[in-house]
């Protein structure tokens, strides 16, 4: 049974219309992220999905019921805002159980239930404090508590991890997946964060311009990029991204020379002459030995930048760039030229007009 069903949803204000028509079925058990960057309409979904806000066409379903019209509190979801929203006069047990108290659980249901989740958070010592004695990680522990003390259909996140240092961030991510690895809970999360949608989700919906640009799992969206803006948009660094054209003999990077032989099979992907947009991920991209396989590309190397468990490389082919993520301790100097290897598998291909991928199955 799905837990949620998106139908066409549509939302105007005047002239503007922010969502073009997203349809998404979310099975029970999924944790679905809703990933794009500020204006996309990812937190219009997520309200409309609550009940904060009304579509102004389409259908959403929970549970196989339609809500349209129905009060947040009837839709049987639960909500954790970016801000927290704590009450900041209540204790930390209070806050967590408000919800059950306003449901008129009795008492001893109700403190059970908030031992319970306090327990799961990890936050049991904390219970007798107010939220101006917590930490942010605190603070949304106890703000999650209140959302899963309830034991809804739906859990929605609204960005809960964005007012959190990098540490918090990262520690919050893994009690998130924790969490839903052990309840097995149905999660509409919304975040512009690439990391934690690859980190979290079952399923990404990668959303621009009120439109859903590609749905699929963390593995798809990442090794199968549908189009241009997924490309560029998941992946830390960004997957390059290079002008080219199709020749008989196979690719030219624009403003170069080099040009590189293509199988039978992606040359079909275009005619000859054909302008398009080849995409590589730096990590694919190495250093190449004498006797590397593969596809082979003379650059200028430029910037060197150590992170600790990479070395993040900056080069120049033609008047283009390109970023490599090698091990280490390579040993490079800028204004070297070196000649980058990678595979067959990893070459992307994209129409520079519509941005769609030229390779898609």
């Amino acid at each position: 049974m799905s837990a949620v069903e998106i139908r066409n949803i549509q939302k105007r204000y005047g002239d503007v219309e922010t969502l073009k028509g997203i349809d998404i079925v979310l099975e029970s058990g999924e944790f679905l992220v809703l990933l794009g960057s500020s204006g996309c309409g990812k937190s219009t979904l997520l309200n409309i999905i609550a009940g904060l806000a009304e579509p102004s066409g389409g259908d959403i379903l929970i549970g196989e019921h339609s809500v349209l019209g129905a009060h947040p509190k009837d839709r049987d979801i639960a909500m954790v805002f970016q801000s927290y929203a704590l009450y900041p006069n209540m204790s930390v047990a209070r806050n967590i159980g408000f919800g059950l108290e306003m449901r008129k659980v009795p008492a001893a249901e109700r403190e059970k239930a908030v031992r319970d989740t306090a327990k799961l958070l990890q936050i049991e010592n904390l219970l007798d404090r107010k939220p101006s004695q917590l930490s942010g990680g605190q603070r949304q522990r106890v703000a999650i508590g209140r959302a899963l003390v309830r034991n809804p259909q739906v859990f929605l996140f609204d960005e809960p991890l964005s007012n959190l240092d990098a540490k918090l961030r990262m520690e919050m991510r893994t009690e998130l997946k924790r969490l839903h690895q052990m309840l097995k809970t149905t999660v509409v999360y919304v975040t512009h964060d690439q990391i934690e949608a690859m980190t979290l989700a079952t399923r990404i919906a990668v959303m621009r311009d009120g439109r859903i640009e590609q749905l699929g799992t963390p593995e798809e969206i990442y090794d199968r990029p549908a189009t241009l803006y997924v490309a560029g948009f998941v992946g830390s660094p960004p997957m390059n991204i290079l002008d080219a054209e199709l020749t008989g003999r196979g690719l030219r990077i624009a403003g170069t020379e080099e040009v590189f032989p293509l199988p039978e099979s992606l040359i079909s992907a275009g005619a000859a002459g054909r302008r398009v947009k080849v995409g590589v991920r730096p990590e694919a991209l190495r250093l190449a030995t004498p006797d590397a396989t593969g596809i082979r590309l003379t650059a200028l190397v430029e910037v060197m930048e150590l992170t600790g468990p990479e070395l993040v490389t900056t080069a120049r082919i033609g008047e283009q760039r390109i970023t490599a993520c090698l091990p280490p301790r390579t040993s490079l100097a800028p204004g070297s030229t070196q000649v980058f290897s990678f595979d067959e598998a990893a070459l992307h291909l994209f129409d520079p007009d519509d941005g769609r991928s030229l390779l898609a199955k």
